[in-house]
């Protein structure tokens, strides 16, 4: 397939004419071939009112139409693996291996959602026949969901492939059901569109209408939140920043008919050392942590950033292990430019706040836009006297706090907003303790880990990748797993509905 600059409007490739777009290595600083043409308010009108057309059909199709659809894109991927990764390695400065992992994860949701969908769990039936003779009488009623109808998604910037244009939040949307209309991340427009063209191809050989997928492109914020506002479009799928995912939380709130959005955007993750495991395991959960904040320049919405625990000589040790390890971690080429920028600049913010102290550094790097691992240090009153030390900073770094005592590290972990996760580094002596501060994680995290990080989400169907606010705009769903599909259906219920009326998913039959 051949990168040509173009989004995929239905069936139709359009060159865009509101200004020019250029995807940046970010290894080099390098800008590459082509410049795309961004869309506007034409490109997404025509995108809304094709899968507004589309809604009705789509929803209406089978389950085993719609695992066509996924597998399809899924033995696309594979099919074109060469070329996505090597694209999306100059967009992105990710690795070669873990580009490969990133599309096997994107490949085998895509599975997974059409098995979902085969097997019906869209449907959710429920059958309760009438009971005439009862006071009062009972009537029949018959429940399912549906579809809620198109849904925007828009791709993110740390994962081109899981969580981007044929990631999972494209696979649950057409899984239910739901046409969608993606906003490409504007760092990495050419492996969308090799994306998009995968998909665009799998609605033609479905036999799909064209509405049931377009890619929009564009730079800035103003296509997006133009997609958010548009009528036909009844949900938004977001996984990035604070900013953007609160702007569009806005956009969509001030519409005449508002609509849900469903953002992720990152957390601080904390990590609690309880203390006979901190004393027992000091060095190697020392070791496993800074790999965990390191992992991938720190590109993770999932790293876990804070990590609290008591202070004394079991802290020292680990902090010391900490710092040596650290020492030894090369830098790593970030994303984008903006993000190396932003992360300097919140290294600075750091750096300045009395009682911080730098811990650690580990190797710099000749590359334009690499980060390196940075750790800080602070004590318990500190952190709760300076609400900023609790805001996520993307990117490669790692923050210990010292708790004077188990009352102080209570009192942090409820001033805590929401997280994506939470872990407990514990060992059986510490299990009392733990069971104390499980409610106070459950009203925070949507998961909780015992004795690892909590980087890798595993797709799966009792996974949960949400949490509440500020992690997520709605703590009720997961982004990840079969039940990212709840997200866009809708229950309706028939009472006393002629048989020939029901859908057959109801029907005595």
């Amino acid at each position: 397939m051949e990168i040509r600059g173009e989004m995929l409007i239905g069936r139709a490739s359009v060159y865009g004419q509101s200004g020019t777009l250029r995807a940046i290595d970010p290894a080099s600083g390098e800008k590459l071939e082509p410049a795309f043409g961004c869309g506007g308010a034409s490109e997404v009108e025509r995108a809304c009112r094709l899968a507004r057309e589309a809604a009705t059909a789509f929803r209406a199709s089978s389950g085993e139409t719609r695992a066509r659809l996924l597998e399809a894109i899924a033995a696309g991927l594979q099919a074109q693996g060469g070329a996505l990764q090597e694209r999306a390695a100059r967009e992105t400065g990710l690795s070669p291996a873990r580009l490969i992992m990133e599309r096997g994860r994107a490949a085998g949701q895509l599975r997974q959602f059409a098995l979902a969908a085969r097997q019906g769990l869209d449907a959710g039936p429920r059958l309760e026949p009438g009971q005439p003779g009862r006071l009062p009488p009972k009537p029949d009623l018959r429940a399912r969901h549906i579809a809620i109808g198109p849904v925007a998604v828009f791709g993110a910037s740390n994962f081109p492939l899981a969580f981007s244009v044929a990631g999972g939040d494209t696979a649950a949307a057409l899984a239910a059901g739901c046409p969608v209309v993606v906003k490409a991340h504007p760092a990495h427009p050419g492996v969308s569109e090799l994306t998009g063209r995968i998909i665009q191809q799998a609605v033609a050989e479905c036999g799909l209408p064209e509405g049931v997928f377009s890619l929009l492109i564009g730079d800035g914020n103003d296509i997006g939140l133009k997609l958010a506002a548009h009528p036909a479009i009844e949900a938004v799928a977001f996984t990035g920043s604070r900013a953007g995912g609160l702007a569009l939380l806005r956009a969509a709130a001030q519409r005449p008919k508002p609509i849900p959005v469903f953002a992720e955007m990152g957390s601080i993750n904390p990590v609690l050392l309880l203390p006979h495991a901190l004393a027992d395991r000091a060095e190697d959960i020392a070791a496993g942590w800074v790999d965990a904040v390191a992992l991938n320049a720190g590109q993770f919405c999932t790293r876990p950033s804070l990590l609290l625990a008591l202070k004394g000589e079991s802290l020292t040790r680990l902090q010391r292990s900490a710092a040596l390890k650290a020492a030894s971690k090369p830098a790593e080429t970030m994303l984008t430019p903006g993000m190396h920028s932003n992360y300097h600049q919140a290294l600075q913010r750091l750096r300045s706040l009395p009682g911080v102290a730098e811990l650690a550094t580990g190797l710099p790097s000749p590359g334009p836009h690499a980060a390196q691992l940075t750790l800080f240090e602070t004590d318990g009153a500190t952190f709760l006297a300076a609400p900023e030390l609790a805001e996520e900073v993307f990117g490669p770094c790692g923050l210990i706090v010292a708790c004077r005592d188990l009352a102080e590290l209570f009192e942090i972990v409820a001033s805590l907003d929401g997280q994506l996760t939470a872990t407990l580094q514990l060992d059986e002596a510490d299990l009392p303790l733990a069971r104390e501060l499980l409610p106070l994680l459950e009203a925070r995290a949507g998961r909780i880990l015992a004795n690892s990080f909590p980087n890798w989400v595993e797709v799966s169907p009792a996974m949960v990748h949400g949490g509440p606010f500020p992690a997520c705009t709605d703590s009720r769903s997961t982004s990840v797993g079969i039940g990212a599909m709840t997200r866009f259906l809708r229950p309706v219920c028939y009472q006393n509905m002629p048989a020939p009326l029901l859908p057959p998913a109801l029907q005595d039959a």
